[in-house]
């Protein structure tokens, strides 16, 4: 590459920290982070993540490196990232609704220079430094000057390490660029019509896409971001009646309990662009009610951690109707093909899975070879999802390649929980579906071989709670015979007909903490 070719590179090269920046000089007054009464200015905020930049310097943080972050929402949770890029490196965001052991695990495959977390939560045994929000860390940022070097990230430098899972439920460390947050914050509001000055809703965790890419793209944009610590309604309320929001990202379970909340306390909103998330999973009765109260349109989108909103974020729902299906719009930012087990593309009324390029896409799996060469064949991004084209254009969802639940937002493989059952005495086979439920969209439900017949169901839902978070612990527990267990010629459990299974027997279900 020729000097001038770096340098016309180089100008192409604007990180998310970099256009936070913009929005400082041009609206240094302007509020970019509120939470309750506390609210940090852009130019404040500039300060702050310069100063912290010089902190995570002073602990040996460098260009590339990894900081582990383990925390509930907050503003600081975004203070660190935009302090990270400064320097060029990556804030991996740990689920802080996870096991310790598998916080161990996200935080042991990218090696972390440090690791930051909350004083809410604990992290044992780290052989990284590990630093802890509060005084004492407010001391030292207050202490330390602000670093005056040029923001050392560049376009493809990543921002965020975003933690999912395969189907054995191992956790896999999906890179977003600065590169892929600027290309879907474009993406989003270009479709979505969100405007500039819009504010955005952080109560949904940081540590997930939604709450995250819209957070970054807010700042991006010069907007506000309110952070909440979780579904507070009372919170809720008040902002939605006080603040002209963009997107409004309301989870399947939630749906109907804000709807409830609106209709209950007599809420006027100040104005709502779109609304909702994921409609396949929430009653086309609570989407109506809840479009009606707030006036604004559900957004119909599919996407993923590794894709941003696209490849089907263009539609939405309009106002009080209750949608009979869910075909979804393609994205203009990006290709989307559909292809069958042999790689080759299927007709219009096909299904087949979805293989997509576009510049909305993560930069892989945090050293994981195989799985990238695997998931990135022929140079396209396969999804493991199987969408239908319609004549029209619109995708509809099919299935999972590689079945998994989403519970509430959240990801649930059943290898996990049957793991956990197969280590439980008198457990000889295990499978796990998943159920439709009215407030969490999908939950897990398990079929079981037991050597005594049939045991207490909360015996063995308690052997689940003991090891698994609330989210991943089933909700009932079906006690079935090896020969009913349906498996195909290689031994594999079948698990649509095991949920078929579920339309012909209707057990008690089983009231306990689960349901957090």
């Amino acid at each position: 590459m020729t000097d001038a070719q770096s340098l016309v590179r180089a100008a192409a090269g604007s990180s998310v920290v970099d256009l936070v920046d913009a929005r400082a000089r041009t609206h240094p007054d302007r509020v970019a982070l509120q939470s309750g009464s506390r609210q940090v200015t852009y130019r404040a905020l500039g300060e702050r993540t310069r100063r912290l930049a010089t902190v995570l310097d002073r602990a040996g943080v460098r260009h590339g490196d990894r900081i582990g972050l383990v925390s509930e929402n907050r503003p600081e949770y975004l203070e660190i990232i935009l302090a990270a890029s400064r320097l060029g490196a990556v804030v991996a965001t740990a689920s802080t609704r996870a096991t310790a052991a598998e916080i161990d695990a996200c935080l042991d495959l990218v090696a972390p220079r440090v690791t930051i977390r909350s004083s809410r939560h604990t992290v044992e045994g780290r052989p990284e430094p590990v630093l802890v929000l509060g005084p004492a860390f407010e001391a030292d940022l207050t202490a330390a000057t602000e670093r005056e070097e040029p923001n050392a990230a560049g376009a493809e430098d990543l921002v965020v390490i975003l933690y999912t899972s395969g189907t054995t439920g191992t956790p896999k460390g999906a890179c977003i660029s600065h590169r892929a947050e600027i290309a879907r914050s474009m993406a989003t509001r270009a479709e979505l019509g969100i405007a500039a000055g819009d504010a955005f809703v952080a109560w949904s965790p940081l540590h997930h896409m939604g709450a995250l890419d819209n957070s970054l793209s807010t700042l991006m944009s010069g907007g506000k971001v309110v952070v909440v610590d979780g579904f507070d309604v009372d919170t809720l309320l008040d902002v939605i009646a006080h603040e002209r929001i963009g997107w409004l990202l309301v989870m399947p379970g939630t749906v109907g309990r804000l709807a409830d909340a609106l209709r209950d306390n007599g809420i006027r909103p100040a104005g709502v662009t779109v609304c909702g998330v994921m409609p396949d999973l929430v009653r086309p009765v609570e989407i109506a009610a809840l479009t009606t109260l707030l006036d604004a349109p559900y957004a119909n989108t599919f996407g993923a951690t590794e894709t941003g909103c696209p490849p089907c974020s263009a539609g939405v729902i309009p106002v009080g109707v209750e949608p009979t299906g869910f075909a979804k719009e393609q994205s203009a930012y990006c290709e989307v093909r559909l292809v069958a087990p042999d790689g080759r593309d299927v007709p219009d009324g096909e299904p087949g899975e979805v293989a997509m390029r576009g510049p909305t896409l993560f930069s892989g799996y945090w050293d994981n070879e195989a799985t990238n060469l695997a998931d990135f064949r022929d140079g396209w991004f396969h999804l493991g999802d199987v969408l239908l084209r319609h004549p029209d254009g619109t995708l509809s969802f099919v299935d999972r390649v590689k079945y998994m639940i989403k519970s509430g937002g959240e990801n649930v493989y059943p290898a996990e929980i049957e793991r956990v059952l197969l280590q439980t005495p008198g457990v000889l086979e295990a499978g796990v579906v998943r159920r439709p439920d009215d407030r969490w969209g999908e939950v897990p439900v398990a079929f079981v071989v037991h050597t005594a017949g049939s045991v207490p169901q909360a015996e063995l839902i308690a052997a689940c709670r003991a090891q698994l978070p609330g989210f991943k612990t089933p909700k009932e527990i079906h006690f079935v015979t090896t020969e009913s267990m349906p498996r195909n010629a290689f031994g594999k459990i079948l698990r649509h007909e095991l949920e078929k299974l579920l339309t012909d027997e209707k057990p008690s279900h089983v009231k306990d903490s689960t349901d957090d």
